[in-house]
């Protein structure tokens, strides 16, 4: 199985559109990022894990979301940076499961090799996101010219020769 990390403020920060968008509404952001990483952990049947930093908000406990199987997300507690806490879980992962963890944070990509995980920039990840955006809107319209309601597939054959008959006779 395959398992992705994704430093979840560190990409919003990276891709253009949610860099754009949290500039306005940072959770409409948040938002977009989680729907997106729902489509992609569906699309590629493997398990997705956003991580958000909570560090610097003072109190807060780790909250886990397990949206389902293909996708969970984490706010880490008070005091600990999505990087530690990937790092805890690459570390735990990195040998047992083909692990890539999302990140632009140079110190975190040179870790996570040592953990045996690999790393992918945040952007190269927005470029693999928007080809499978692509492969997902091609396959859906495909799927809409397959999908046409021709009358002649939905009437009895019967009443189609007569159909047929009526329209040769003009």
């Amino acid at each position: 199985m395959k398992i992705i990390f994704v430093d979840g403020y560190n990409v919003i920060n990276s891709w253009p559109d949610l860099k754009i968008k949290k500039n306005n509404n940072f959770d409409g952001a948040r938002r977009s990022l989680i729907d997106t990483m729902h489509n992609y952990g569906v699309y590629n049947d493997c398990k997705v894990i956003i991580v958000f930093d909570a560090h610097k908000v003072l109190g807060s406990i780790q909250k886990v979301e397990a949206v389902n199987k293909n996708l969970s997300i984490i706010f880490t507690k008070d005091g600990e940076t999505a990087d530690s806490y990937i790092e805890k879980e690459v570390n735990l992962l990195g040998r047992k499961y083909e692990v890539i963890v999302v990140t632009s944070d140079w110190l975190e990509q040179q870790t996570i090799f040592q953990r045996g995980a690999v790393r992918m920039s945040s952007l190269e990840f927005y470029n693999e996101v928007l080809d499978v955006e692509n492969s997902i809107r091609k396959r859906k319209n495909k799927s809409k010219i397959l999908d046409k309601n021709i009358l002649s597939d939905n009437i009895d054959l019967e009443i189609l020769k007569k159909l047929e008959k009526i329209r040769r006779s003009k």
